[in-house]
């Protein structure tokens, strides 16, 4: 992916300065399969990890590594990437002007609209405060213990997050919590495989308008994007946890259903082929 030099975005928010310490625990495979279980399936397992391996601030001030400054610079231009994107596809396709989010960058913990979460949490988005949250440090697990190599891969993970809001923006978010809470937890969970289906499809959209108008698609770009999306397809993550895949506790979708769903909206980049609540099976 072609990002660097190229114009960041100012709706950045980085509170990584804050220094986190950690504590002993779970090691190993189990440390591994705990965080696995955490960062995709929407969990927060610090308190199964009893503080093992999860970093907790410490409020002591710190200077961010080259590493980490790298890491944010990415971050802004991919964000700017999806702020022009939709910029032009909001009044494109859907006839309205696009409010685009914040994104919080931190370092073990940090507090949201939605409560607090914790680097075991993942990547998540935050309806209630418009904001989507990272800890950057994700991206070294997402290629070291997922095997999701590559900058593309890391850009699919912040256009996941960013879709999420252009789901709120259209008011997705709010029916689909509206029939959660009405509904017993398979038909929660099935809820949000489509939700997050949905959201692969317009990451998908974004990377055709990022090949096609901003020329930063490279080749094997997509080939990463892909193979991140079944990287942390739900069946591929239980096994990695060394469970059995078990289809009704799915929260995000299999590996073929993101794979999918991410190149039905690369094909076209319509957003209309975003349907997943409209498909008989996602």
């Amino acid at each position: 992916m072609k990002w660097r030099g190229r114009r960041g975005s100012r709706n950045v928010i980085d509170r990584r300065g804050v220094s986190a310490g950690r504590a002993g625990g779970i090691g190993g495979v189990g440390l591994i399969a705990v965080l696995v279980i955490g960062y995709f399936l929407g969990i927060d397992v610090t308190p199964l990890l009893n503080g093992g391996g999860v970093p907790v601030q410490s409020g002591e001030s710190r200077e961010l590594s080259a590493q980490e400054q790298a890491a944010g610079q990415f971050v802004s231009v991919v964000l700017a990437d999806t702020e022009e994107v939709w910029g032009q596809v909001f009044p494109e396709q859907l006839g309205r002007d696009y409010r685009p989010p914040q994104l919080v960058l931190f370092s073990g913990r940090v507090a949201s609209g939605c409560g607090g979460a914790s680097a075991a949490t993942g990547p998540f988005y935050c309806p209630s405060d418009r904001r989507a949250y990272l800890d950057t440090q994700f991206f070294a697990t997402l290629q070291g213990r997922l095997g999701a190599k590559g900058d593309f891969a890391a850009a699919y993970v912040v256009a996941h997050e960013i879709a999420h809001h252009v789901q709120n923006e259209l008011g997705i978010l709010g029916q689909v919590n509206e029939a959660k809470a009405a509904a017993g937890e398979r038909e929660r969970n099935a809820l949000s495989v489509r939700t997050e289906l949905q959201a692969d499809c317009l990451s998908g959209v974004w990377a055709h308008y990022a090949e096609a108008r901003l020329g930063t698609v490279e080749p094997g770009d997509l080939d990463e994007a892909l193979n991140a999306a079944r990287q942390i397809g739900d069946d591929v993550l239980q096994r990695s946890a060394g469970r059995t895949p078990m289809p009704h506790t799915f929260t995000h979708g299999s590996a073929a259903q993101r794979q999918d769903w991410f190149a039905r909206g690369y094909e076209r980049g319509a957003v209309e082929d975003c349907d997943t609540f409209a498909a008989s099976r996602p």
